[in-house]
């Protein structure tokens, strides 16, 4: 029997054209197991109560979502109802809102610490840390991600430039206070970061983090385990199923083997070890809508500027974006700029949580709770928009792929110093994104809208900021009320370029802890 018997139809007839070739070469591959045996492994199981059964005392569990999207509450609940379950370490962008989310695992007593990247609104574990009564560990938001990503690739530690020279480096942010609380004194200090320089620009060194379970939300998945999330939802899931050792996933709909198209699937069904049924509902953090089309009523944007510092803040802002402008825009006044646009100007939105072409607030009838932004809020998407997961929205933040982020701020420095997560002791709502936004500022402009002095009258310019840095040397321009200034990140100085309608050089002086230079063209907002 001749070599050629031993091939399909096809091949017999290519072997029998190539066999007179000096060079020819036949090879031939056997498998393993024959085809009909392939799959006889079984993903699918019959309720979330059975598939977490395996996760132990002490383990690190990683749960997806953002906010409420994309959460596995499913997986979640049952495992809240799991007994002699204690001591876990969770990781997770935020804690859940309300009595959802991982705030279940907090009141059965089962979490012992959380790594995140943002408290949020939610008061009750903001408490639990201040008191002492839990460990919490914050993470800039990419590069929590990117911790989870590394470890499911095989990278032990990475070197990433956001959090260099603040309290993410020197380990500045406790991890758990003393009984008693931050009036007590520190239990567990912050993890100290090692440092290097590349091409005269600071880094330092980020650990994987490694999940012993890690919890999934999908929309659908097949028999084999492939995944496919929907809108937002992608989020944080797709880099935790590729990360830990049990990998848990809820489905919305599970379908056969074939069914899924393999252009459309998300995460391969090499990294899932479980499907179950997702059969808890989802839930909105914030119910976002606008009114629907045609209705009438209400002042016009301008019409609102007379009676808002804010808006007028905003407005001109927007004076600063291009058209086809990358943006990035942070929570508070950032978010009114998009109603000031010049005219003829269209900018893409970016929402760290994976959105670029992120739209309006929807109507009623358009409420989706997989497509929300990073305020949590439901919006809409543009003709021309994409979705993508975490990983890949911070890549292009931390790339430099962003024109402009326009942010927020407790304090700015001088120098473009800028604090705006946190007061120690008092107000912990978190990193979130805004390191990441401010870590690449030769690529992208950051520029801070906020009003001149704080809430106590106080200013809000600094020589040195007294609060945390969410950055150093990172804004090119602030803007406030009274005045815009331009910041030399290099020479440590401002100048002011502009001054508002009715205010003086001195009064902005007055109202500004640092000195700064005048612009010879100094001029009017």
């Amino acid at each position: 029997m001749g070599p050629a018997l031993l091939l399909p139809k096809r091949s017999t007839q290519l072997f029998r054209r190539c066999k007179g070739l000096a060079s020819f070469r036949l090879y031939i591959r056997h498998y393993g197991a024959p085809q009909s045996t392939a799959h006889k492994r079984k993903k699918v199981w019959t309720s979330a109560d059975a598939a977490v059964q395996d996760v132990k005392s002490g383990d690190i569990l990683l749960s997806g979502g953002f906010g409420l999207c994309g959460t596995p509450e499913t997986l979640i609940t049952a495992l809240s109802q799991l007994k002699g379950v204690h001591g876990l370490t969770a990781v997770s962008n935020n804690a859940g809102s309300g009595d959802l989310g991982l705030v279940k695992l907090l009141k059965s007593g089962q979490l012992d610490k959380l790594i995140i990247s943002y408290l949020g609104g939610n008061k009750y574990l903001e408490r639990m840390y201040l008191d002492g009564k839990m460990s919490l560990e914050l993470v800039p938001q990419g590069t929590l991600v990117e911790r989870m990503r590394a470890h499911g690739a095989g990278i032990p530690a990475f070197f990433t430039p956001t959090g260099a020279s603040t309290t993410v480096e020197t380990g500045g942010i406790p991890i758990r206070f003393k009984t008693g609380g931050f009036k007590e004194g520190i239990l567990i200090p912050g993890n100290k970061k090692e440092f290097r320089e590349f091409d005269g620009k600071r880094y330092i060194m980020e650990p994987a983090i490694a999940g012993d379970v890690a919890f999934i939300h999908a929309w659908k998945a097949d028999e084999a385990g492939n995944l496919i999330f929907r809108n937002v939802a992608n989020n944080y899931n797709n880099a935790m199923a590729r990360n830990a050792r049990l990998v848990i996933a809820e489905a919305e709909e599970i379908v056969p083997i074939g069914s899924l198209s393999p252009n459309a699937i998300h995460v391969p069904g090499i990294f899932i070890d479980r499907v179950v049924q997702a059969t808890e509902p989802k839930g909105f953090d914030i119910l976002a809508t606008a009114p629907p089309p045609g209705t009438t009523g209400g002042p016009s944007p301008e019409e609102l500027l007379e009676k808002s510092t804010r808006r007028r803040i905003a407005k001109r802002a927007a004076q600063e974006l291009g058209d086809g402008f990358y943006v990035n825009l942070g929570v508070g006044i950032p978010t009114l700029v998009t109603e000031y646009l010049r005219p003829g100007i269209k900018i893409w939105l970016q929402s760290e949580n994976g959105i670029l072409g992120m739209g309006p607030f929807p109507t009623e009838d358009q409420v989706d709770p997989d497509i929300t932004n990073a305020g949590k809020e439901t919006v809409t998407l543009l003709p021309g928009a994409s979705i993508f997961d975490s990983a890949d929205s911070f890549g292009m933040i931390r790339g430099g792929h962003m024109d402009v982020a326009i942010l927020g701020a407790m304090q700015v420095s001088q120098a473009g110093d800028i604090a705006n997560f946190m007061v120690p002791g008092k107000l912990v709502k978190g990193i979130g994104g805004a390191m990441d936004l401010v870590s690449n500022p030769d690529k992208t402009k950051v520029i801070v809208a906020m009003e001149h002095c704080a809430k106590d009258g106080g200013p809000k310019i600094m020589q040195e900021c007294s609060l945390p840095l969410t950055g150093a040397r990172a804004v090119s321009q602030i803007i406030t009320e009274l005045a815009v200034f331009n910041v030399d990140r290099s020479g440590g100085f401002l100048t002011l370029m502009e001054v508002a309608k009715g205010v003086t050089v001195e009064e902005v002086q007055a109202k500004t802890a640092c000195d700064f230079k005048v612009s010879d063209n100094l001029g009017q907002m």
